[in-house]
């Protein structure tokens, strides 16, 4: 089977670094589905603002140069049968099919996202787990009758407590921003963007969002904004 693109996602994150590791852990992050042609035809969202969540299928498209053998990511390749899930602390492996590591055998990524709105045929989201220009290949309505499994057992996940932090944004620094973009800002960084073996509270993080780099530490529980660059 071969499968094309019907859209492309932008975000305002550019590098796979401060990416949230799942849909709708970072609720507030805003971004955009763009529909390609021939499906950038109002008729084929016809009917979709009456629902307020949708389903993304996509690609793990920045994974592409990891091909087979290369072991380059942290000595994975895209054929690893075990993985290190964050969850666990990124020491402990499970076999990449009791995971939702990116790094999998056909690159798919699979998203539940809150519809914001439709504007001008584009479907403003929140809480994406994508990549800056990833490809969507289909979009499907989330469904509460068949799609909701409130007793759902989630293995590890439901062992492991997952701590957000407290985010310590000056407001001199979020003057530089819209209000949608420091609610992604703030979203983000409240998941700890750090590789989970990083725990130095000296260390200053870069994480890319539009053409700006946010620099923060992280100490005592708190995501620390210190600075803002503007890319050259």
């Amino acid at each position: 089977m071969t499968i094309e693109p019907i859209a492309y996602f932008r975000s305002p994150f550019t590098s796979k670094f401060g990416i949230p590791r799942q849909s709708g852990i970072a609720s507030e992050v805003e971004g955009e589905i763009v529909f390609q042609k021939p499906y950038n035809n109002p008729e084929a969202i016809r009917g979709i603002e009456g629902f307020s969540h949708l389903w993304l299928l996509w690609e793990f498209s920045a994974n592409r140069r990891h091909k087979e053998g290369d072991s380059s990511q942290h000595g994975k390749s895209e054929n690893s049968l075990t993985v290190r899930p964050p969850r666990l602390g990124g020491n402990e492996r499970v076999g990449v099919f009791a995971s939702r590591s990116p790094f999998r055998p056909n690159s798919l990524g699979l998203s539940c996202v809150r519809l914001k709105e439709v504007r001008k045929g584009v479907l403003v989201v929140l809480g994406a787990d994508l990549l800056d220009g990833t490809p969507i290949y289909d979009v499907k309505p989330y469904v509460t009758y068949a799609d909701s499994h409130p007793k759902a057992v989630c293995g590890y996940t439901d062992n492991r407590e997952w701590k957000t932090l407290d985010v310590v944004f000056p407001d001199t620094l979020k003057a530089l921003f819209s209000e949608a973009d420091v609610k992604s800002i703030v979203s983000a960084l409240q998941q700890d963007p750090r590789p989970r073996y990083h725990d130095n509270p000296e260390r200053v993080y870069a994480m890319p969002f539009r053409r700006n780099d946010i620099l923060f530490r992280i100490e005592d529980g708190k995501a620390i904004v210190t600075e803002v660059k503007r890319f050259e």
